[in-house]
């Protein structure tokens, strides 16, 4: 972890926790259509441009090289957003590769068999590594208020700064649409052609998402939406108030289920954690459950307590993602599966 003043908590812990918050819970709690994950004649890269760059992060650094970087280094997810926007990078962090060695759900379009993974679980980042890629930048998320890098262990942090300068985007605490503007910012920083087609159809695809789902919200406000997450011993419900997608549904009218701010404070405002007898809690007619391999997919859970609650007996479950790939391309989905679920629901809490 970036992090490590939740010692306290094991991995798997903190990982699921994590699902269940769009990853910044632990910090916050304790302090083109190809595949190929290189460069391609169609991409608009860095390389491509010369000459020097400028870049102010969600940190209030500001990052002035003589040129455009070229050999970009980033946490998977921010690899995914900027490939969307054609701009490719030399190497990854983060969940890139399941066991089965395919590409992680925050990987995106990523080839991820080209692409040259640096670690791939909580705690790993190979400094020798980076270095031989001879970084230009380094770029991640925030998932706290106080600038701290995701996927950047705390205790390689200082080896790793002397390397490379780095951008860090904050998704803490505010609406999707903000972190998206800030990738879409970075990514013509980096020279990516933010007028080409499949990019301003992308944005069009969100913002008519986004229109349906305020639609849906407001044509059924009695269905009841809950954000949840799945571990061995532990279901965590999360809150609105600091989790990118939950702030900006609830800001289109989305009906969330949450618990109270008295219950969330324990958690530094993120979720709270119910044992699998407790998990009736909340009465919701759709539960969005996290996608990421770090957590216990619906599928795969085995409590009978989970299988009685009256959403999953109606089928009434979709994925969520909490920590979002934030091209507008990866977007739409998530906030089109949410207006479709709430169309078609019935009401069952």
């Amino acid at each position: 972890m970036s992090n490590v003043r939740a010692a306290h908590l094991t991995r798997r812990g903190i990982l699921a926790a994590g699902g269940a918050l769009g990853l910044g819970a632990v910090l916050a709690a304790c302090g083109d259509d190809g595949k190929s994950g290189g460069s391609s004649d169609k991409e608009t890269t860095a390389a491509a441009k010369s000459g020097p760059w400028t870049f102010k992060d969600d940190r209030g650094t500001t990052v002035k090289l003589d040129r455009i970087p070229a050999n970009i280094v980033a946490f998977v997810g921010v690899a995914a957003a900027l490939y969307d926007y054609g701009v490719s990078v030399k190497g990854v962090f983060g969940p890139t590769k399941t066991k089965a060695g395919k590409a992680d759900v925050q990987a995106g379009d990523m080839d991820v068999s080209k692409l040259t993974v640096l670690g791939n679980e909580w705690g790993q980042f190979n400094v020798e590594k980076y270095a031989a890629l001879a970084p230009d930048v380094l770029i991640t998320t925030m998932f706290d208020g106080a600038g701290t890098l995701w996927y950047v262990p705390e205790e390689s942090k200082d080896k790793i700064a002397k390397l490379a300068p780095s951008v860090g985007i904050s998704a803490y605490d505010r609406r999707l649409t903000v972190p998206l503007q800030r990738v879409w910012a970075l990514a013509e920083s980096l020279g990516a052609d933010m007028a080409a087609s499949k990019v301003t159809d992308a944005k069009k695809r969100f913002e008519e998402a986004s229109s349906r789902l305020r639609a849906a919200a407001k044509a059924h406000p009695d269905i009841k939406v809950l954000a949840g997450s799945a571990a061995q011993d532990i279901f965590y419900v999360s809150g609105s108030n600091l989790s990118v997608d939950l702030e900006y549904f609830k800001a289109l009218g989305v009906n969330l289920v949450e618990p109270s701010a008295s219950v969330l404070k324990a958690s530094g405002g993120w979720y709270e954690s119910l044992s699998w007898e407790n998990v009736d809690k909340y009465q919701a007619d759709i539960i969005m459950m996290d996608d990421r391999t770090a957590t216990i997919q619906p599928a795969d859970i085995t409590q009978p307590t989970w299988k009685k609650l009256p959403a999953v007996k109606a089928g009434q479950v979709i994925a969520r993602s909490p920590e979002p790939i934030f091209s507008y391309d990866k977007c739409v989905a998530m906030v089109e599966n949410l207006a479709k679920a709430i169309e078609t629901a019935k009401k069952v809490g």
